[in-house]
């Protein structure tokens, strides 16, 4: 086992802490991959020669230093890759690494459910489970012509490779966020779609403005909501065209939420992700002639200059001021 998932238990809005965790992880080995907002990749390919401990010893010893450190607890998942090290996490406790042992790969993910695999979506998901291929097990067992019948050639390879325990990813030192995100937990179950969409609303506009402040704009938007009984629901969404318009993000949140259905749904924590990420400067924008857009953009400017004058809260929605 070389990899680690890492997974810091961070406050929330609390990402600018990640810099220094991962330079703790860089103690330990100098090919880590952030994976904002919470997490890293660590590659351990010499450091376990190095430090004579094993990937699960070593994680034990991350984790007493973040806590000693920075008072952050994490989890952490190891395996003999970025994928599986992924899916190890999920089975992983805070002071309870979760290892998947080089032999045992294929028995590890036998009994997981095909939307466990990382990459596998809603669609797919649905489309296996409809023939009967439910479990990574039964995915690893089918023939590849079948698969690619079923979900496509380059999809059902890749399929087929995962299932069976092939894992061609690696990690990638200092690489490039493509990714943002902001998650609103409530600090009670919410039943109220009011409250639900404020915290779309509250999540939007904070994703917009440090969208702006990096001069990125992005092509995709996620929304995932946690429920009360640790279940969640996470859709995603193209846009029209890649943006950092609060409006038009949470356009899209909105959509995606009514989409759900929810009633009286006991929300715990309702994130949002824009994913994606391109330039500013590269992305187009098809004009509208809308005075309103005009002038939505306008003050939009003067509010980002407000806040990067006196704070992230100088200038909110009416509604979230109320």
């Amino acid at each position: 086992m070389t990899i680690l998932c890492v997974r810091f238990q961070l406050p929330p809005k609390y990402e600018a802490a990640l810099p220094g965790l991962l330079g703790l992880l860089e103690d330990f080995t100098p090919v880590v991959q952030a994976l904002p907002p919470d997490g890293a990749l660590a590659d351990l390919r010499g450091a376990e020669r190095y430090f004579g401990r094993g990937a699960e010893e070593l994680a034990r010893l991350i984790r007493v230093r973040a806590l000693a450190l920075y008072g952050i607890d994490c989890v952490i998942g190891a395996g003999p890759g970025p994928l599986l090290a992924r899916m190890a996490l999920g089975q992983a406790e805070p002071g309870e690494p979760c290892a998947v042992p080089e032999g045992l790969v294929v028995d590890f993910l036998a009994e997981r459910p095909v939307a466990a695999l990382p990459g596998v979506g809603t669609a797919t998901a649905r489309t296996l489970c409809e023939y009967g291929l439910d479990t990574l097990g039964r995915v690893a067992a089918a023939p590849l012509s079948t698969l690619q019948r079923l979900v496509g050639a380059r999809t059902g390879r890749e399929l087929h490779e995962k299932a069976n325990g092939v894992d061609r990813g690696r990690v990638v030192p200092n690489a490039v966020a493509r990714s943002l995100a902001a998650e609103h937990p409530f600090p009670h179950d919410e039943l109220n779609p009011d409250r639900h969409r404020r915290a779309l609303l509250l999540d939007a506009e904070e994703l917009g403005s440090r969208l702006r402040a990096l001069d990125k704009v992005c092509r995709t938007l996620t929304l995932t909501v946690r429920y009360a009984d640790r279940s969640s629901t996470t859709r995603t969404r193209t846009l029209p065209e890649p943006t950092a318009h609060s409006p038009e993000l949470t356009r899209a949140a909105y959509g995606m939420y009514g989409a759900l259905g929810l009633q009286r749904a006991r929300v715990r924590a309702i994130a949002l992700r824009a994913e994606g990420l391109t330039p500013a400067e590269e992305a187009s924008h098809q004009l509208a002639f809308d005075p309103v857009d005009d002038k939505l953009r306008r003050i939009e400017e003067v509010a980002d200059r407000a806040r990067a004058k006196f704070g992230p809260r100088a200038i909110l929605p009416g509604t979230l001021a109320a």
